[in-house]
């Protein structure tokens, strides 16, 4: 199979990555994620994904490879978009907004092929549901720390699970990469993997 640069730095995709099989390398994208405010989700992720995958061929301009992938997750409620918490603070008020209330999380995935020099960018939502966290929940949970650098403040393969009653669609979409849009993806592109 033909490596892949991810350009991520996220642990969590790294790990399903090689779940796959796929040889890669990483290659962070440095570029400003900030959330601006109004943001709609969608938006910002393709945007972000795609980006990410940009500026990764931009700074290979030299020795492009044949394949980048990028990808970004952010969790919407409300008309309100979370992305990774800043401190300890914004984690608790993400935690408190999700409590006992449905939200979305949402992931675009950017496939940067180098030959064409085209990128294919997808995004895949799906609804999670958040049973009531009491005070102390909330802090024993952010005691953890598993909150620090996940979108959202939470994970779902941690701690998280004991706060989710449900997921309605595919559970790797929280995680950052989901997998089935993901394996279809690279298929769609001529990629050479699986059957």
């Amino acid at each position: 199979m033909e490596p892949i640069i991810l350009a991520s730095g996220s642990l969590r995709r790294q790990e399903y990555f090689k779940l796959m099989g796929l040889p890669f390398s990483v290659m962070p994208a440095k570029i400003d994620e900030t959330l601006p405010p109004l943001t709609n989700a969608e938006f910002f992720t393709k945007e972000l994904a795609v980006k990410k995958v940009e500026k990764v061929a931009e700074d290979m301009r030299d020795r492009i490879p044949k394949w980048i992938c990028g990808a970004d997750t952010v969790i919407s409620i409300e008309d309100k978009v979370f992305g990774k918490p800043k401190n300890r603070e914004e984690a608790s008020l993400f935690l408190r907004t999700l409590s006992g209330k449905k939200h979305n999380a949402v992931t675009s995935i950017a496939l940067f092929k180098g030959r064409e020099r085209k990128t294919d960018c997808r995004t895949v939502s799906c609804t999670v549901h958040f049973a009531k966290m009491a005070d102390a929940e909330i802090e024993w949970y952010l005691d953890t720390n598993e909150w620090q650098g996940v979108a959202g403040a939470y994970r779902i393969q941690g701690l998280a699970s004991c706060f989710i009653t449900g997921i309605d669609g595919c559970p790797s979409t929280v995680v950052g990469l989901p997998l089935r849009d993901f394996y279809v993806m690279l298929i769609d592109n001529g990629y050479p993997y699986g059957g």
